[in-house]
């Protein structure tokens, strides 16, 4: 089960975020998104379970729990859906 963990504190690292997960089940991987310009989290992260009743658990105690200070939105994660790209020419000023 794949699950979108939104609202996340900018200090927050995989690691953290596995930690919180493991508690309601094995987690195969946490992954917390990071801004390629930057290298600062971009408040969001997924975490992917090995069973969808431990990953259901988990969204039912963590979604709007406050953590760090924020409160977290914890769902089931939704397919990524393919975008059309624009076509337009970029301009570089």
């Amino acid at each position: 089960m794949n699950i979108y963990v939104g609202n996340l504190s900018y200090r927050m690292n995989d690691k953290d975020l596995e930690a919180t997960f493991a508690k309601f089940g094995a987690v195969k991987s946490a992954k917390v998104i990071m801004d390629k310009e930057t290298g600062r989290s971009k408040g969001f992260a997924f975490v992917e379970m090995e069973d969808s009743a431990a990953g259901n658990a988990a969204i039912e105690a963590l979604n709007g729990k406050e953590t760090e200070g924020r409160t977290l939105r914890v769902n089931e994660a939704k397919p990524k859906e393919d975008k059309p790209r624009d076509s337009r020419p970029r301009r570089n000023f």
